[in-house]
């Protein structure tokens, strides 16, 4: 029996004061490399961000409007399904797994300002130019039947933007103010205002549903709560124009 004596030599790896670097011995063979795995994996991690970042992101295009798309709502409960209002005053419903319209209706005079549907998805809702708030079936009528709305509101100026609640019968316009409305009332519940000459939008808080806030003309963002049919926070947009000097 042959026994081989391993020795080493303590300079390879013993620092001469504690002020020397630690010796660490390294193993130039790439198969047996320590960080061989980690290496192909940020490999492979950046092989994907590459992929990601040269991918096209164009599925497809939806045609059939004959002007531009204004605004834009999904369905609640669908997620295949689409709804879109042009600058002439006519409504689409797209199956986006089909990638087809299946319903088109003449929803207003001028442009849709504002499309929601509500909370259960039954049935949507549209503003316009024509000042006046529209409640619609979200199915299609039968054959032969006319394609006419639930309930129409007529105001006294433009409704610019609608949204409905999250979990009530309850829907938001807005245009020179904010106005609460119940789906089975053909005036407001209470009206909101904050001193503003318009309001581009408005929205529910999915969260604390009886929040909403809307953005106004003047760069403001102002928060509402429906309970107390008051105002209750404003925050103002300032915009600093960079000076080509600096």
């Amino acid at each position: 029996m042959r026994v081989k004596v391993l020795s080493r030599n303590p300079d390879d790896f013993v620092r001469e004061t504690k002020q020397d670097l630690q010796r660490v011995p390294r193993n130039y063979d790439p198969a047996l490399h320590p960080f061989e795995i980690p290496r192909e994996y940020t490999r492979a991690l950046n092989a994907t961000k590459l992929d990601r970042i040269f991918a096209k992101p164009f599925v497809a295009s939806l045609d059939g409007h004959r002007d531009g798309v204004n605004c834009m709502a999904k369905h609640p409960q669908s997620l295949s399904t689409v709804l879109s209002g042009a600058c002439d005053g006519e409504v689409r419903i797209w199956n986006l797994m089909k990638r087809v319209c299946i319903r088109t209706l003449q929803a207003h005079e001028g442009f849709v300002r504002g499309i929601c549907t509500s909370f259960c998805g039954t049935s949507f809702f549209t503003v316009g130019d024509d000042k006046t708030v529209k409640h619609w079936k979200m199915e299609e009528p039968a054959y032969g039947e006319a394609e006419e709305p639930i309930n129409t509101i007529l105001g006294k100026t433009v409704y610019t933007g609608i949204d409905h609640h999250w979990k009530k019968p309850v829907f938001a316009t807005c245009g020179h103010q904010v106005d609460i409305w119940d789906e089975q009332r053909t005036s407001p519940l209470c009206s909101l205002t904050w001193g503003v000459d318009s309001i581009n939008s408005v929205k529910f808080n999915p969260i604390e549903m009886n929040i909403l806030g809307s953005c106004t003309s003047d760069r403001n963002i102002v928060l509402y709560d429906m309970r107390q049919s008051t105002a209750l926070k404003k925050v103002i947009y300032i915009f600093f124009k960079k000076s080509p000097l600096a």
